[in-house]
């Protein structure tokens, strides 16, 4: 029987051998914070100050030692991106904002191209460093009921009420009791929602989507009509595997091949005008299969979900059924298998695509679909 190895970001949890081991955690000595939120000091004693009070709450005690290792590397991680994002205002006051969402980018790669990290775990602490702060701040939102319901689709919420509580604890502030009373609040409309024992369950498939991507009024409804076409949206970098993928799995479907319309257009990977024309080509294919509610996989990087977004639009326009098949493979084997592609994508733009990589959701479309070796 094979032993099952618990990830961890570093066995040894000194700071010292952090700040030298890690970049990101040494720099943060440099970044000051706001007085008024945090009189504790810069970036580093604070995130000292959060992991202390982590490792002595209850509710991190109760879970499991895996879990504690993701929560862990989750409150190391949580305000990674400060220091990019930290602005000195005109009138004294010190901000960061933005630095959560930029903060799930940066712990998605270092823990891809750095820490050896399995998807799944590496994908929960890229998504409790993105929400860290949602706690807080719900009730500012919009439609507090929809941002719960969507983070509770991506992140275990239980998880992130425990990450917001050290981050409060973690911090030398006057409002520490309306913070704490606040993340109270969350979770009272987390156990309202159904979304407290786990994610918003849904109906179907359809009802989500519509809720989601068609901005349904109710999380109740459930649509009649059933999806009389899928679409299959490929997603990953290049040299991942998704073209083994399609012969092995959807070989009778129709493909329409980003690459393949550009080699017949006889344009360059480089060239954004002919880009343009490629992707204006590929969308036509695409609306001649959905008019004629003929099933299709589009075939393509899709690693922003601004791209993934556009298109699902379309597809969905024509009520498509969309599929994401997300495909990864270990950083170094994805360099290694670019090599043996046809068309080798060069280091620099293949490093430059890993750093705009963002993993699709059961947020974005019907089905998500993750096929990974790491």
């Amino acid at each position: 029987m094979k032993e099952v190895v618990m990830w961890q970001i570093s066995s040894n949890k000194d700071w010292h051998y952090l700040e030298e081991k890690f970049w990101w955690v040494k720099i943060m000595n440099e970044v000051p914070q706001d007085a008024r939120h945090h009189g504790e000091g810069n970036v580093a004693i604070h995130t000292q100050m959060v992991l202390k009070s982590l490792v002595t709450l209850e509710e991190y005690q109760q879970l499991d030692e895996q879990s504690q290792e993701i929560l862990w590397a989750a409150a190391l991680m949580h305000d990674v991106e400060k220091y990019s994002t930290t602005v000195i205002e005109d009138d004294g006051a010190i901000t960061s904002a933005g630095h959560a969402r930029k903060g799930e980018g940066t712990a998605r790669q270092v823990l891809y191209r750095d820490i050896s990290t399995p998807f799944f775990i590496r994908e929960q602490i890229a998504k409790l460093v993105r929400y860290h702060g949602l706690p807080l701040w719900i009730f500012e939102k919009p439609d507090p009921e929809r941002s719960v319901i969507i983070a509770s689709l991506e992140v275990d919420l239980k998880m992130l009420a425990i990450l917001a509580k050290a981050d409060v604890l973690g911090r030398i502030c006057n409002d520490r009791q309306e913070l704490l009373y606040r993340i109270d609040c969350f979770i009272e409309l987390c156990k309202e929602y159904d979304c407290w024992e786990g994610p918003k369950q849904f109906a179907s498939a359809e009802a989500r989507a519509h809720y989601l991507l068609k901005n349904g009024e109710s999380p109740e409804y459930v649509p009649f009509e059933q999806s009389a076409v899928e679409v299959i949206m490929m997603s990953g970098l290049p040299g991942a595997g998704k073209d083994t993928f399609l012969r092995q799995r959807y070989k009778a479907l129709p493909v329409i091949s980003l690459d393949d319309i550009r080699k017949e257009m006889k344009i360059k990977p480089d060239d954004k005008s002919g880009n343009g024309l490629v992707i204006q080509a590929a969308k036509e294919k695409a609306r001649t299969y959905l008019r004629a509610k003929k099933s299709f996989v589009w075939n393509a990087t899709n690693i922003t979900k601004q791209m993934r977004e556009q298109l699902i639009s379309l597809f969905m326009t024509y009520d498509a059924h969309v599929t994401i098949v997300y495909v990864e493979v270990a950083a170094n084997l994805l360099l290694q298998q670019n090599k043996q592609r046809e068309a080798v994508v060069p280091l620099a733009v293949m490093e430059k695509l890993i750093s705009k990589l963002e993993v699709p959701t059961i947020v974005e479309a019907h089905e998500v679909v993750y096929i990974t070796k790491t």
